[in-house]
């Protein structure tokens, strides 16, 4: 009885201390709770489309790349929002990014907008222009944006 209450005791304290490590509680990148944006952009689709016909912005495409590969809006960048977290340096995206969004803003989407947000985040703390879109790639492409199959730009 007393090892039983034992295994209790120590599986409750194993899962509080997993649960309130920083990395898991945080993660990779710290707490973005704070950060900006924290809602999602305001800017109709219609501005973000003449935002983008005008070249005054970018879309990026922070889905995973089977996602992409299932078809993608033409024109859109992909940078998906797991490397984003965990696998690229603020130099790697910056370098990834550096041609074809120099003083544009970056108008990120996924399928939901869950991840779109966070990467915005992410992107903003890098220093760039950004605003998350709530509506996802189905949306986008009901609204008229034009969609594609091809590999993704680099």
């Amino acid at each position: 009885m007393v090892r039983s209450v034992f295994t209790k005791c120590f599986c409750l304290f194993l899962a509080f201390a997993v649960m309130n490590h920083p990395v898991v509680h945080r993660g990779v990148l710290g707490d973005d709770r704070d950060l900006e944006p924290k809602e999602h952009t305001k800017d109709t689709l219609e501005t973000v489309r003449e935002n983008i016909d005008q070249k005054k912005a970018v879309l990026i495409d922070v889905r995973d790349l089977v996602e992409w590969n299932a078809g993608h809006i033409r024109g859109a960048v992909l940078l998906p929002w797991r490397d984003l977290q965990d696998k690229l340096t603020e130099e790697q995206v910056k370098e990834k990014l550096e041609k074809q969004t120099k003083d544009k803003i970056l108008y990120t989407h996924c399928a939901v907008g869950y991840r779109s947000l966070r990467a915005a985040k992410i992107l903003k703390k890098y220093g760039y222009e950004v605003r998350a879109l709530k509506p996802g790639y189905e949306e986008l492409v009901k609204a008229g944006f034009e969609s594609e199959k091809e590999p993704p730009k680099n």
